[in-house]
């Protein structure tokens, strides 16, 4: 199945059903010199938020395909849940685009990059992100794109997505979930006054459908960041017994969290 992409964003609209939809650049040429498309043909286009389009092509060229909007199916291919993946840039760029793609065709909301105490790589760009997420949702027949963030500490990640209060406890049970928000941060270090439960038995006694997970950098969490988390209602867990790559940790905790609403 073919499907193109076209942002719902004021002169490159497409519409809720009706309505015009125009593709440039990239899809465009696509389109019409790859895939040899000309005005009459049907195409499926996804606006990246959720909906697909069914379109009849108007008028075709590499740089611009002017199509009318047929038919709108919204929440394409979406997953019963919503899945925040916080994940420190790796020192190789490449492994952290694999991590992107990989967890978009799997089931991910939304992408943060963090920078900790033990990150080997501080600058991050994400607009080579943004162009890979865009292909694995269409190659996996999404009709959301994950967003990216602009990197942050992780530090002000916690302070802005934990909760407001500290949690007075470190299991699911005593967690502050009045937001119906689940929080984890993975790390290998022990620490028996804190001791971490399997990412699996933390899914396994929620009952929301929200989902936060924070990935160290290759030198782990410092402490001191692991104690703000738990301060502001992470659930510390591990991932297994194996020790993972920082994108190979954050592919499997999207996994775990895909196969507990999709099983």
């Amino acid at each position: 199945m073919e499907i193109f992409y076209s942002p719902d964003t004021e002169g490159n609209r497409c519409g809720t059903g009706s309505g015009r939809c125009i593709l440039t650049d990239d899809e465009a040429a696509h389109c019409v010199k790859v895939l040899r498309h000309k005005a009459g043909d049907i195409i499926s286009v996804i606006n990246g938020k959720g909906t697909m389009y069914s379109c009849r092509i108007l008028s075709a060229s590499p740089r611009c395909v002017e199509a009318d909007i047929l038919s709108a199916e919204e929440n394409w291919g979406t997953h019963p849940y919503r899945l925040h993946l916080a994940v420190a840039p790796t020192k190789n760029a490449d492994r952290y685009e694999w991590f992107a793609e990989k967890a978009c065709e799997i089931g991910v909301d939304e992408i943060t990059p963090v920078i900790g105490r033990h990150s080997e790589r501080k600058i991050f760009k994400t607009a080579r992100i943004e162009k890979i997420l865009i292909s694995a949702a269409k190659q996996s027949l999404k009709g959301s794109v994950p967003s990216v963030n602009a990197p942050m500490s992780v530090s002000d990640f916690i302070l802005k997505y934990g909760t407001p209060e500290p949690a007075g406890d470190n299991t699911p049970e005593g967690q502050n979930l009045q937001d119906g928000h689940l929080r984890l941060i993975a790390y290998c270090f022990e620490d028996e006054s804190r001791p971490r439960i399997s990412v699996r038995q933390a899914l396994e006694e929620y009952n929301g459908d929200e989902v936060s997970v924070m990935i160290g950098p290759e030198g782990d969490f410092s402490r001191e960041e692991a104690e703000l988390a738990v301060r502001h209602g992470f659930i510390p867990v591990h991932l297994g017994a194996s020790r993972l790559r920082t994108e190979t940790a954050a592919v499997t905790a999207a996994e775990a969290v895909y196969f507990k609403w999709m099983d």
